[in-house]
């Protein structure tokens, strides 16, 4: 619960700086720093759309084969294609993460 007013001078650029950065991470400015004072990390994850495109079309494609496999009519599955898009996707997720680390 927040019961307390906390006021300190800064600079108007710092302000708008904080502004944009709490705006960014979705949180009210208050929010924002005081995560920022307590040492609490702030990540902004940008960049989703393409993974969750990539995850549906994988898990779309799983499910068909596991329809076909059901059917009786898949019974070798060569799953390099999907491997690979597993690949992408875990390279994405970890530019991603690395760019998370520096946006602090």
């Amino acid at each position: 619960m927040k019961d307390t007013t906390f006021s300190i001078r800064i600079s108007s650029d710092d302000l708008n700086t904080i502004k944009e950065k709490a705006r960014q991470a979705r949180l009210s400015q208050s929010d924002y720093v005081t995560r920022c004072c307590l040492g609490k990390q702030v990540v902004v994850v940008e960049d989703l759309k393409e993974v969750l495109k990539q995850q549906r079309a994988i898990g779309n494609n799983l499910n068909q084969l596991t329809v076909l496999a059901n059917m009786g009519r898949v019974s070798v599955l060569n799953l390099d294609s999907t491997a690979a898009e597993l690949a992408k996707i875990s390279e994405t997720l970890r530019e991603i993460a690395e760019r998370g680390r520096w946006s602090k």
